[in-house]
């Protein structure tokens, strides 16, 4: 049999499962999930190895009009995954009719030769049959002429998942490994340090905080059995600063612990992880600040 092999962006709008949908199958938290909108800020890569060959999926921040430059650069990131990608999965909320966003998507982003499935996501909370069927048609309609094969499934309970992943087995070329088959990410363990702790601030927090945090790790320190980290969450306003590390330290505390245990899952070791708050104005609008964050388009 032919060992199968290619890349795989995962494209939509944001808050649509796609990250729940790469760390299913990986079976493995690689990618950071919120309920919050813009969650996902880089192209991740995650890695997935059978017998049957190696996809390498790259799941992308949600795409939707920018409103500042942090905006801009996470639509060039989407947007970065298409060329090199052999399949296209376009991944819709099955739980809502389809929208102006997703026809966006369609008309600045899926216009290329890369073939497509639409993945329809959260279909299982529709339950009757004949709305389900209605949102469907409606997600296929976005399409025109254009026949897309589709797949039905659940990110979150996992349901029809392997179906997904057989389908795009079928779709891939022959080809080669291209990273070895314990590597499930191309993620360093300091980048992923990071997003874990941005996630915590992100289910920790509301309004207008968690889009306006970024995560610097300071010290990234290991021997045998400890792991010691220093990291600085950074806002853009002085009231911000004050609910992130909340009264008495309160906030920055259950941050801080709920960080702890995924990170000393992550290492396997016992973490001692100390958290810092600093303001820097407006940083979202600023191209140096944005390129100092780390947010550099490769």
């Amino acid at each position: 049999m032919a060992h199968k092999s290619g890349f795989v962006a995962i494209v939509g709008r944001p808050n649509v499962g796609k990250s729940t949908l790469l760390n299913n199958i990986l079976k493995q938290k690689i990618v950071i999930t919120s309920d919050k909108p813009q969650t996902t800020r880089r192209r991740i890569r995650g890695i997935y190895t059978s017998e049957k060959g190696q996809i390498v999926f790259v799941d992308t921040p949600g795409i939707h009009r920018p409103l500042h430059k942090l905006g801009e650069f996470l639509l060039e990131e989407a947007k970065l995954a298409i060329p090199d990608a052999d399949l296209i999965l376009f991944l819709v909320d099955g739980s809502e009719k389809a929208g102006l966003g997703d026809k966006w998507i369609i008309d600045n982003v899926l216009k290329t030769d890369i073939p497509v499935v639409l993945v329809i996501n959260k279909v299982d909370l529709i339950k009757s049959l004949e709305k389900r069927e209605e949102i469907i048609s409606g997600y296929k309609q976005l399409f025109g002429k254009k026949s897309i094969p589709t797949v039905k499934i659940s990110a979150k309970t996992g349901r029809n998942i392997d179906t997904l992943v057989d389908n795009i087995y079928r779709k891939l070329p022959a080809g080669p490994q291209y990273f070895p088959e314990e590597d499930i990410t191309d993620q360093n363990t300091r980048a992923i340090t990071e997003e874990l702790i941005r996630e915590k601030i992100l289910r920790n927090t509301k309004e207008e905080i968690p889009h306006s945090v970024a995560v610097m790790i300071d010290l990234f320190q290991e021997d045998e059995k400890l792991v010691k980290i220093a990291a600085t969450i950074f806002v853009e306003q002085d009231s911000q600063k004050g609910i992130l590390i909340g009264k008495s330290g309160s906030m920055l505390k259950t941050i801080g612990s709920e960080a702890r245990k995924d990170i000393e899952e992550l290492v396997q070791k016992k973490v001692f992880l100390e958290l810092f708050v600093k303001v820097k104005k407006d940083w979202r609008k600023k191209d140096a600040a944005i390129k100092g964050f780390g947010y550099i388009l490769e």
